[in-house]
């Protein structure tokens, strides 16, 4: 019900604001909303090319695709992750994570495509030298720009999201810090010209976070399936080393080895020794926090999986070890007591005092 609710209050915001722009502004005022702006048009020898920038009517769009993440996200809740919690019967803080995961699942799934397609119609991964390159890249393909819009868009849907699905006041901590670790990277990327590192550092973060949640769901669904966080746990730590490494190439040395090394506004050269080191900084604190948490959840798994096991142990050594009881007749089997020939004890007759 609050997913109907939510959805028909979104859908009348949205149709109030289609309203707004086509009723009473322009069509020009209307694609500000909808379609990239700042839009230039070179010559190239594949012909006519249409470039991109980025600038303060980004946020017009941002807004616009806001509201399209908030209703994409009902629908993904009321149509699907709805249907199988009513099925597998979890309970209250089981029900949350697995929406939580459910939604992040689909989420990765399509950018972890998209942003592969884009690698691969760039050329970033058969030629990684494009990377740093040619620094700045100020001007975008109209994919890469509406990928890196989309993408603010939906983390900043996330955080009403946490009082649409009334998460819990000990995981909005939680929710938040990853929520705010994506904008900051995205944003940087994009306000940087870091765009083409950008991709190629969200399509493995992606990637690694589809597995963890996929893990998730199967845990969910039933308890014995570990072995997929097992899985997920080797590319968790290939992504973080690979990712140190792609930065340490690209921004370190790519970048560092490039003439041009002047803070220019106009043409969005950031390429100074100063910005290069802030990079750097927080893309290695992201990374080491996020080992130390992947270390911590390890250890209490571990520390889990053995609890268990001794337990089991413990129960079994007991079984096994029960004393039988015995007395001057015979002995108890299944409760009945037994003479030593098998056959049924005499039983005396007490005298009264």
């Amino acid at each position: 019900m609050d997913c109907i609710l939510r959805m028909q209050l979104v859908c009348g915001s949205c149709r109030f604001v289609v309203f707004v722009v086509g009723g009473k502004a322009t069509a020009k005022t209307a694609i500000l909303f909808i379609q990239p702006q700042y839009n230039i048009t070179t010559l190239s020898p594949e012909g006519e090319v249409t470039l991109y920038h980025y600038g303060w009517k980004d946020c017009a769009t941002i807004l616009f695709y806001f509201f399209i993440a908030i209703i994409l996200h009902a629908v993904v809740q009321e149509y699907l992750l709805d249907k199988i919690n009513r099925r597998l019967h979890l309970s209250k803080s089981k029900n949350t994570k697995f929406n939580e995961s459910g939604q992040l699942c689909v989420f990765h799934l399509v950018s972890s495509v998209w942003s592969f397609y884009v690698l691969i119609t760039e050329g970033y991964l058969l030629h990684p030298s494009r990377l740093w390159e040619n620094y700045p890249h100020a001007h975008l393909r109209f994919q890469v720009k509406f990928f890196y819009l989309t993408q603010l868009a939906y983390w900043l849907h996330a955080l009403p999201e946490l009082y649409f699905q009334k998460v819990r006041k000990e995981e909005i901590s939680r929710q938040l810090q990853y929520i705010s670790l994506y904008l900051l990277h995205i944003f940087a990327a994009y306000l940087l010209n870091l765009n083409r590192v950008g991709v190629v550092l969200l399509f493995l973060q992606y990637l690694s976070e589809l597995g963890f949640h996929i893990a998730r769901l199967f845990y969910f669904t039933d308890e014995n399936h570990q072995k997929m966080f097992d899985l997920w746990a080797v590319g968790f730590v290939f992504t973080r080393m690979s990712t140190l490494t792609l930065m340490f190439l690209a921004v370190g040395f790519g970048l560092a080895r490039s003439e041009n090394q002047v803070l220019d506004w106009e043409t969005g050269n950031f390429n100074t020794v100063l910005i290069r080191m802030t990079v750097l900084l927080l893309v290695c604190l992201t990374q080491s926090w996020l080992l130390w948490k992947f270390i911590r959840f390890q250890l209490r798994r571990w520390r889990e999986f053995r609890h268990e096991q001794a337990v089991r142990k413990k129960a079994a050594t007991k079984q096994a070890l029960r004393p039988l009881k015995r007395d001057s007749f015979g002995h108890y089997e299944n409760g009945v007591l037994k003479a030593e020939n098998g056959a049924s004890p005499r039983i005396k007759k007490l005298k009264s005092p």
